[in-house]
């Protein structure tokens, strides 16, 4: 298989091998999603054909962090310091190039099987206490095609420790729509705000979107060049939707709920063989919640906290 064509699942799984684990494939009508046992990672959804994220090979794991989920935290936690009850805890620096750590503790971590179905996957695994992060708490992701609302993907963290867990849960998809050229497509987001990030990607304040980071009446992702976090989003329903809209009506969307008060919007050249793709990952909280406290949540022992965001399209007959 080659990055950015649909993977190639026909042969059984006994006689092939996969670097980001087992895949779980979900079909549904005209829809088929792949999901991965590395990082319980969304590998592709397509809808009739038309491919809407980005995908990669079959020897490879997910470049540039696609499709995978993101706990106990999202995005980065500055120097990997943050404070509890005045003690220092020291993550591990996983962003060499910031010093920072990334993107949680379960990027490379399998995810066990809980529950599978025609239409559905289950898959969870647990983050261990350990320096930097001393608590007991299960990620648990559920994959779903819905008749009606596309693909339906819901986190659930689950606080198995004594003591209340700090926590922060996200994803990292990349859309697009099929192999319409992406500098083409209108991307769209409905938030008022923007996080301003310093030179390692950590914000240190906010202010009102403009320019590049005003996507709220659509702008043409060829002129765009941004790595922002975005909040005060607008919901409607309990909904907020971020899409990519093509000259000829076709679209695909990103939805995320009212417990996804964020989201950080990433344009990149650097995307293995493609010229341009477009991240667009739903969080809880911002970067470095552990030390800013925005968007951070408490989990009380023996309780859980459920994120739910998905993927939905209008694609017509076109590729």
């Amino acid at each position: 298989m080659t990055t950015g064509s649909i993977p190639d699942t026909s042969a059984p799984s006994e006689f092939r091998a996969y670097a980001s684990g087992r895949q779980y494939e979900l079909r549904r009508g005209d829809a088929l999603a792949v999901i991965t046992e590395l990082a319980a990672g969304l590998r592709l959804y397509s809808r009739a054909g038309v491919q809407l994220t980005e995908t990669y090979g079959d020897a490879e794991i997910s470049p540039g962090a696609a499709g995978i989920t993101l706990a106990p935290w999202a995005n980065r936690v500055e120097d990997g310091v943050w404070y509890l009850d005045g003690k220092k805890q020291q993550l591990d620096i996983t962003e060499m190039s910031r010093n920072n750590a990334s993107h949680g503790l379960l990027r490379n971590a399998a995810y066990s099987l809980v529950d599978e179905s025609q239409y559905s996957v289950t898959l969870e695994a647990t983050v261990f206490p350990q320096h930097g992060y001393p608590f007991l708490v299960r990620h648990r992701v559920q994959y779903l095609l819905a008749e009606d609302l596309g693909l339906v993907v819901r986190q659930t963290l689950a606080n198995d420790s004594k003591a209340p867990a700090p926590f922060v849960l996200g994803a990292h998809p990349y859309l697009r729509l099929g192999d319409t050229d992406l500098d083409e497509l209108q991307l769209t987001v409905s938030a008022d705000t923007r996080l301003v990030a310093d030179e390692r990607l950590i914000p240190r304040s906010a202010e009102p979107v403009s320019g590049d980071t005003d996507l709220r009446a659509g702008r043409r992702v060829g002129n765009l060049d941004i790595d922002v976090a975005l909040t005060d989003i607008r919901f409607d329903g309990g909904v907020a939707r971020h899409t990519l809209t093509a000259p000829d009506g076709r679209g695909v969307s990103l939805w995320q709920d009212e417990t996804c008060g964020y989201v950080h919007v990433f344009v990149t050249t650097d995307f293995p063989g493609r010229a341009r793709a477009v991240a667009i990952e739903p969080m809880t909280g911002p970067a470095n919640a552990f030390n800013s406290g925005d968007g951070l949540r408490w989990l009380s022992p023996g309780d859980s906290f459920t994120m739910a965001w998905g993927i939905d399209a209008t694609v017509g007959h076109a590729g």
